[in-house]
């Protein structure tokens, strides 16, 4: 059955709203519980979770109205984390945070003509929780988090992709929102590139134009892996411009040590640990933590040491320099 440490980390997650983590301890118990020699108890704990799982799948969006002319470009979901889940820098934390704010004071605001911040443009190395803070802050305004696709809204047909671009801006004006353009560099670049198309350029303009005039309530989100190769004149369109860092030592601690609270980690070397992912993205943190839990729950030991974690990062590293060299 459940030990005291499993029954809090399941209270824990409940009231951080934490499904990731509180499915996780539901699953364990259910492992021990079948280890145990209850087997019809752990069959009908890990049937309840699967039933949970699904029904949290299921779309709770707002009516976009033309739907059907967004299929291909926009997918929308409500998402459930909250902010003091996130493990991010102490700036990009507390710029958020005044982002959050205004939006839940933008009626007030406004009743003295200023305009909350609304539209956001986010740069980093992949893996560093920009894709992650649209999320974040989806959840924290209970809005619905509406990811436009660009491989479906660029087409090769002059005009169309200035049409479905307009369509998108009509529905961010019409239904609130928490809008994110990810990947933003094949939208944003240089318009005096060499290499460029001049319907692309005119795609870009036309996105100057509509970013210029947008003043609705929902969130605009842009997000890239490559600033250097955004159109200079992106940058002044938007509100507000958020740096995202590698995770400094205490955010990787934070990030090892969340993710793998619900096993005993009373004999890592925490020092030793946070050493061996430096360098790394809270992605990639994040895949190592995941990757020693699984090992120790795998293994039916739930106790988890410090080479387990080395190991995990050393593996990792390894992954990452092969990807790296077969691109």
């Amino acid at each position: 059955m459940a030990t005291a440490e499993q029954v809090k980390a399941l209270i824990e997650s409940h009231a951080s709203n934490d499904e990731t983590r509180f499915y996780a301890v539901a699953l364990q118990v259910a492992a021990k519980a079948a280890r145990q020699g209850h087997r019809q108890w752990a069959q009908a704990l890990r049937d309840l979770v699967d039933r949970s799982r699904q029904h949290q799948k299921q779309l709770h969006v707002a009516n976009l109205g033309t739907s059907n002319e967004l299929v291909g470009i926009l997918t929308s979901h409500q998402p459930t984390y909250r902010l003091e889940q996130a493990s991010l820098s102490s700036e990009v934390a507390s710029r958020l945070d005044r982002v959050l704010m205004e939006q839940r004071e933008r009626q007030r605001l406004r009743e003295y003509s200023l305009q909350p911040i609304h539209k956001l443009l986010l740069l980093g190395k992949p893996g560093t929780g920009k894709t992650f803070t649209a999320s974040l802050l989806a959840a924290e305004l209970k809005l619905p988090l509406h990811v436009i696709q660009l491989d479906g809204l660029i087409t090769k047909y002059l005009g169309e992709t200035a049409a479905k671009l307009r369509l998108v801006f009509e529905t961010i004006q019409q239904s609130r929102g928490v809008y994110l353009f990810d990947e933003f560099d094949a939208l944003g670049g240089e318009r005096s590139a060499g290499g460029d198309v001049g319907e692309i350029r005119r795609v870009l303009n036309s996105f100057l134009q509509f970013l210029e005039m947008e003043s609705s309530d929902s969130l605009i989100v842009a997000a890239t892996n490559h600033p250097q190769l955004l159109d200079h004149a992106l940058f002044r369109r938007f509100d507000m411009v958020i740096q995202y860092p590698l995770p400094s030592p205490q955010v990787i601690k934070h990030l090892l040590r969340s993710r793998l609270a619900v096993l005993n980690t009373e004999h890592v070397e925490w020092n030793q640990a946070v050493k061996a992912c430096e360098g790394l993205s809270h992605g990639e943190i994040v895949r190592i933590a995941d990757w020693t839990a699984k090992n120790a729950v795998l293994k039916e030991d739930l106790t988890v040491g410090t080479d387990a974690i080395l190991m995990a990062a050393k593996d990792r590293r390894s992954s990452i320099l092969r990807d790296a060299f077969n691109d």
